[in-house]
């Protein structure tokens, strides 16, 4: 009888404990995940809908294609990439340390909140190779076959001769000599650019979702985790704070303490490394290398500050794209998520919750 009561008394806590859990909304993020879709877009031929959100993935050889719609897309951690009407991409090789796609007709940006030295980061355009330099914003036109740099570095590979390309520069990848030249940034901004902005809000307000929960520590590195209520993977880095040129933050959970409140939605872009001018402005953590701080034994190293309470020791950052175990882009999941306020737009169907 008393084993009877054990054992019944075990299959209700565990019982318990699966129903309570958060689903597994979501595979492992790697590069080529879909992390959101709208209108029409398809895989080498299969339809896309929210459910293919956080589970559908773009493997080599394979092509990503909309009609009237738009897709994203993950690559390594920090990075971002979308296609806007029209377009078309293949994937070339997925790897971490060699990421390249070729993008065959329409447009794609880039935006990339992070970027290692062992990251080789590449778009194929018409047979030019780009070479994606550091973190930015890039754009993409395989049908006017131009490469625009809004903030960051690129290096274009064409015939036998390299092109470097800055912040505020377009090359035109025509004729036997290219050259770069500056552009209007302000009026340069068409509709996948204002898309893009819009999700890179909505991921960021999911970076703050996400790395409140993981406050109290159990976060090691920089990797993609899945944001149950924003049916979307985020960025968290390992320490410290990334900016995107959009002027979102992407908050360590060691450092969420500083953003700013409500979240997001509601400062203006910025370009540049002047951090005054950035997002928020003042509301923003004073970051200037699109990273870490580097001040006094307050808020560097030594006792990051951290929602409400201090992280002492050296700022700990992870490894590449490595989470929670899996190979690849880094997956950390749920736990009990803790939804700010704020009003923000749930980037598109995906299903289920964070895996924990």
């Amino acid at each position: 009888m008393r084993q009877s009561r054990l054992v019944a008394t075990a299959t209700s806590i565990i019982l318990a404990a699966a129903l309570s859990a958060p689903a597994f909304g979501a595979n492992p993020a790697r590069p080529g995940s879909l992390n959101y879709v709208e209108g029409q877009a398809s895989i080498s031929g299969q339809l896309l809908d929210a459910k293919a959100i956080g589970t559908a993935e773009l493997q080599p050889g394979q092509s990503l294609d909309t009609q009237v719609g738009k897709a994203e897309i993950l690559l390594t951690p920090g990075t971002f990439l979308r296609l806007g009407d029209n377009s078309s991409i293949t994937m070339i090789s997925p790897s971490l340390t060699d990421t390249e796609l070729r993008l065959d007709k329409g447009e794609a940006m880039v935006e990339v909140a992070d970027l290692r030295p062992q990251n080789n980061l590449m778009i194929v355009q018409r047979g030019d190779t780009v070479r994606i330099e550091k973190p930015g914003l890039y754009e993409f036109d395989a049908d006017q076959n131009t490469v625009r740099v809004y903030d960051g570095q690129a290096v274009v590979r064409h015939g036998n001769r390299d092109v470097d390309v800055k912040g505020k520069h377009q090359v035109a990848l025509v004729g036997d000599s290219p050259k770069s030249d500056k552009f209007n940034v302000e009026e340069a901004q068409d509709d996948l650019y204002r898309w893009s902005s819009l999700r890179s809000s909505y991921t960021a307000e999911a970076n703050v979702d996400r790395a409140n929960v993981y406050t109290s520590g159990n976060w090691y590195g920089s990797a993609w985790d899945w944001d149950p209520y924003y049916d979307c993977y985020t960025y968290i880095p390992g320490d410290g704070v990334f900016y995107s040129s959009f002027g979102w933050g992407f908050y360590s959970p060691f450092y969420v303490g500083w953003a700013p409140f409500p979240y997001y939605g509601h400062f203006h872009e910025h370009f540049g490394r002047d951090f005054h001018h950035w997002g928020g402005g003042d509301h923003y953590y004073a970051h200037f290398d699109h990273g870490f701080y580097h001040g006094g034994d307050t808020f560097g190293h030594g006792g990051s500050y951290h929602a409400g309470g201090f992280r002492g020791g050296e700022g700990f950052h992870g490894g590449e794209g490595f989470h929670g175990g899996h190979e690849g882009g880094g997956f950390h999941g749920g736990g009990e998520g803790f939804h700010g306020g704020g009003g923000g737009f749930h980037g598109g169907g995906g299903g289920g919750g964070g895996h924990h």
